[in-house]
């Protein structure tokens, strides 16, 4: 009875502990309708609905690897407030997405605030945020300061939201840009032992 008993609760906790795995990838699947492993046509697919501009980049060292850059001619990506987004796809599979956001009609203060918005509402949606860096630099005139913050509810399956502002301090002038990443590197490191494999 014990010996049985012990089998089903171990074989209760993988359960448990698989469907937290699945749930906490669920969670962070990326935007615009887009699942990891999906395929570059699916992104391109959407950004021709919208009339949106495609670049694709073709990385000379690394073949199995295409990156799908989507932007708008001006302005931002239809119901959002990013100019741009960009898939990252290695053998054909989505493994990494990046939605960008600049705005050159935006000042550095404005884009802060922006930025700081975004961060409450990810980790409203997705859970508390933990510091990656916050550093400010001075060299040749320009004073840059960066912070990021990340957010990993499974060892390999992250979100990384990071903002950057540029200082120039002979013209007076500056500008800031920030980025939220969604990567799922368990995906891309699979993909990355079916490519090695002979």
């Amino acid at each position: 009875m014990g010996r049985r008993f012990r089998r089903w609760a171990f074989g209760t906790g993988i359960l448990w502990l698989a469907a937290g795995q699945a749930m906490a990838q669920a969670v962070l699947e990326p935007p615009y309708g887009l699942r990891w492993g999906d395929s570059p046509e699916k992104l391109i697919a959407w950004a021709t609905r919208h009339s949106l501009d495609i670049t694709i980049s073709l990385p000379g060292d690394q073949p199995a690897m295409r990156v799908v850059k989507i932007e708008p001619k001006k302005g931002f990506l239809p119901e959002t407030q990013a100019a741009a987004v960009e898939g990252r796809f290695l053998t054909g599979k989505l493994y990494e997405l990046t939605v960008h956001y600049f705005d050159p009609e935006a000042s550095a203060d404005l884009m802060e605030s922006r930025f700081d918005a975004l961060r409450k509402q990810v980790a409203t949606e997705h859970g508390a945020l933990l510091t990656n860096q916050q550093q400010r630099k001075v060299a040749d005139q320009f004073v840059t300061r960066t912070q990021s913050f990340h957010r990993e509810p499974v060892k390999g399956l992250f979100l990384l939201l990071a903002f950057t502002e540029v200082e120039d301090l002979l013209r007076k002038s500056k500008e800031a840009r920030f980025s939220l990443i969604y990567r799922n590197d368990n995906f891309r490191n699979e993909l990355l032992k079916a490519l090695k494999a002979p």
